[in-house]
């Protein structure tokens, strides 16, 4: 395998920005927490994944976000990047392309911060895919991505015409990628954390995580 560019593209865990379709059952200040406890075990694996180069794509403020000094430590010797783009497809096309920029000639895998049941193991499958495909796809369960990679990271600008947060998106961004004459290898498909059914059953899957101590008991 050689070595990748693997990017995290998160939103900072502010109360009342971040997890809004967990509100209700849980409270703004829960969710927060929650999303932080997610992106702090993202950040580990990636960080325990061999030959990976760590980018965080950041949206929002850290100095206003639950677990805001935690998560600044833990990204200590990672690239750091802001997003930018006029919504959500633009921002991630984006993210490639500055993510390329940062790391020139790297293949380039993203992942976001709905995963806390992640590993290093998926996500060393995910960079090693770029040694044999132009491009891989991991399915969520909810009928989007959860991962994302390209072997040349200018292709992502495909990205940019694919609606998100639709029930059709994993096959959209699959359509598009094999319309651009790319060989896509699939991933294992997981389940994004969105509402808290979600978290409920991904917290059951990694106990001992700070994920699943961040559920209050009341929801479990």
């Amino acid at each position: 395998m050689s070595r990748t560019a693997l990017l995290v593209v998160a939103k900072s865990p502010v109360p009342g920005l971040v997890k809004t379709r967990m509100c209700p059952p849980a409270t703004p200040a829960e969710a927060a927490r929650i999303a932080a406890a997610s992106l702090l075990d993202t950040i580990d694996a990636v960080r325990d994944t061999a030959r990976a180069r760590p980018v965080l794509a950041l949206s929002g403020d850290l100095d206003a976000a639950v677990g805001g000094v935690e998560l600044r430590d833990a990204l200590r010797g990672w690239t750091v990047l802001g997003q930018r783009g006029d919504g959500f497809p633009a921002r991630l096309a984006a993210a490639h392309l500055d993510t390329a920029a940062a790391h020139p000639g790297l293949p380039v895998v993203q992942i976001g911060m709905d995963t806390p049941q992640v590993t290093p193991d998926l996500l060393t499958e995910a960079c090693a895919a770029l040694d044999d495909a132009d491009a891989a796809l991991g399915p969520a369960e909810d009928g989007g991505w959860w991962a994302i990679g390209f072997r040349d990271p200018a292709v992502a600008s495909v990205l940019g015409s694919v609606p998100t947060s639709r029930p059709d998106t994993g096959a959209r961004t699959l359509a598009a990628l094999r319309t651009a004459g790319l060989r896509v290898a699939l991933l294992p498909e997981l389940t994004d954390v969105d509402r808290m059914g979600d978290a409920v059953r991904v917290a059951g899957s990694v106990p001992g995580s700070r994920f699943s101590a961040s559920l209050p008991a009341a929801h479990l």
